[in-house]
């Protein structure tokens, strides 16, 4: 694959390690998020205004971007096609999420369609969805099991106990910005071993 003449010396570094991420090189996966974890994060924060929420579509940016890195072309910047990404898949995030709260604003006041069949955070759900939800998560605790027990606690007590990130900290004895670079890790972990299960299965 040659190199485009149009890439500035950054791009063209980047391409080598995209190249060597093709490979197989897990290495070269963690220096592409090394490079662009915190641009990309801070992109998507002026869009959502959420910092929950940006850390989370960053990673799942990242888990997109590195699922389809045999669809990038080198006409032009890896970072360009990054935030692409990135940027689309966090505008997905906002309309789904409008639809949904527009959804719910309808709910009591229209008695006919589908607004009504919404529950305010009822948490009630159909039998199909009951069990889709304890295949998940069954699912989920397999994949978290396998992680190193650090990460594994910080994933529990994230996403399992539901604490914050100003709980996890006081509870683990962590700075807060420890616990919000190794839970970002723990997901980046999380998301290669769950793809791993879905591809043997």
């Amino acid at each position: 694959m040659e190199i485009g003449k149009n890439l500035s010396e950054k791009g063209k570094k980047d391409l080598g390690i995209v190249e060597r991420a093709k490979k197989g090189d897990q290495g070269a996966y963690a220096e592409l998020m090394d490079r662009y974890r915190e641009p990309v994060y801070y992109m998507l924060l002026k869009m959502i205004k959420n910092t929950d929420d940006a850390e989370d579509l960053t990673i799942e940016a990242f888990g997109k971007a590195f699922n389809r890195l045999n669809q990038y072309s080198p006409s032009y910047a890896f970072s360009t096609w990054l935030f692409k990404i990135a940027s689309n898949n966090c505008i997905d995030f906002i309309r789904k999420k409008r639809v949904h709260l527009t959804s719910m604003d309808h709910a009591y006041a229209n008695e006919s369609g589908e607004s009504v069949r919404i529950d305010v955070d009822s948490g009630t759900m159909d039998p199909e969805e009951t069990i889709i939800k304890q295949q998940k998560v069954k699912m989920m605790r397999k994949v978290v099991s396998k992680l190193k027990p650090r990460y594994r606690d910080l994933i529990e007590k994230r996403y399992f106990q539901e604490l914050s990130y100003e709980e996890i900290a006081v509870e683990m004895d962590l700075p807060l910005g420890t616990v919000k670079a190794q839970l970002f890790r723990a997901r980046e972990f999380l998301a290669n071993l769950m793809k791993n299960t879905k591809d043997s299965i």
